[in-house]
């Protein structure tokens, strides 16, 4: 089959599909399936103390990290708004982090800010490593993952292809969202708050150290409820156009929040993720872009 491109957004010039999406949903769900993530950066964290100060900077608990291991993580801003997201994974001499191409140089810049006198050295290794997601059952994280030299992509290429089919990012995207796992940027704002995603206890480890935005964070975790929540949308399949992400949802004539990832899954349909209000009704009738929309929870009220 011909491969369809992504034109726009963080994965643009990524395979989206190969003509049959459904059949690459089914596969990935299957563990027979594998995609090339190589427009994704990778950022590399080198030296001695790279793991005490990834957990002190980080959401996730890291100071046993084994090699070979991958965990989300998340970096807040001071107050407790997610800044960066990203998946890592430590090979005993250096840890990985992978993260859309839009935050990369951002990431970096901060990380050489918070280096002080501690032996750990940062760079930008986009160019000589990869990201696949691998053959295999389909994990938390939207794994499995592999990291693979440059230099090795054709191999490793070749080797997944006896394992399984490859796929796009159609149906990447549609696994994720019927997961319930959030992408940033797309499915947050600047206002968001771990709380409202679901992430607390895998992203956000919650009997760790103190790092920035943890006040906010357990704040709002022991005394209170997160002002907004994701949660997945089933749209009304009759509409040809689906609404594009950052689209208003609607109840009746107030707005409660803003669509996020769209897919069309090959058994629910179309579906998608939304930031909304904590306090609209779970069986509200919502609309977004002309398009009813009824609720899942993902994140408990």
């Amino acid at each position: 089959m011909t491969a369809v491109y992504v034109e726009e957004g963080p994965d643009k010039g990524a395979v989206w599909h190969f003509g049959e999406p459904n059949k690459e949903q089914r596969a990935l769900l299957e563990g027979k399936a594998w995609a090339d993530l190589s427009h994704l950066s990778i950022v590399a964290v080198s030296g001695e103390d790279r793991l005490k100060w990834l957990h002190d900077l980080t959401t996730q608990y890291l100071l046993d990290l084994q090699a070979g291991q991958w965990l989300p993580a998340m970096i807040l801003d001071p107050q407790g708004h997610v800044e960066f997201q990203f998946n890592l994974v430590d090979d005993g001499s250096t840890t990985w982090l992978v993260i859309d191409p839009g935050y990369v140089q951002g990431l970096i810049e901060y990380l050489q800010k918070m280096k002080f006198m501690l032996r750990v050295e940062v760079h930008n290794a986009s160019a000589e490593y990869a990201v696949f997601r691998a053959p295999g059952l389909p994990t938390d994280i939207g794994g499995p993952l592999a990291l693979v030299p440059r230099s090795e992509i054709i191999e490793m290429e070749e080797a997944f292809g006896t394992a399984g089919i490859q796929i796009g990012t159609w149906a990447l995207d549609a696994e994720r969202v019927a997961a319930g796992r959030p992408r940033h940027g797309i499915d947050t704002d600047f206002k968001t708050i771990p709380n409202e995603l679901g992430v607390l206890n895998s992203a956000v480890h919650m009997n760790k150290g103190c790092y920035r935005g943890q006040e906010t964070v357990a704040k709002v975790y022991n005394l209170g409820k997160p002002p907004r929540r994701l949660v997945m949308l089933h749209l009304d399949g009759h509409a040809v156009v689906m609404p594009p992400s950052g689209t208003p949802v609607m109840n009746g004539d107030v707005q409660v929040g803003f669509l996020g990832t769209v897919a069309r899954h090959h058994e629910l349909g179309p579906i998608a993720l939304a930031l909304v209000k904590r306090t609209t009704p779970v069986d509200a009738q919502l609309m977004v872009g002309g398009v009813a929309a009824s609720q899942q929870i993902i994140v408990e009220a």
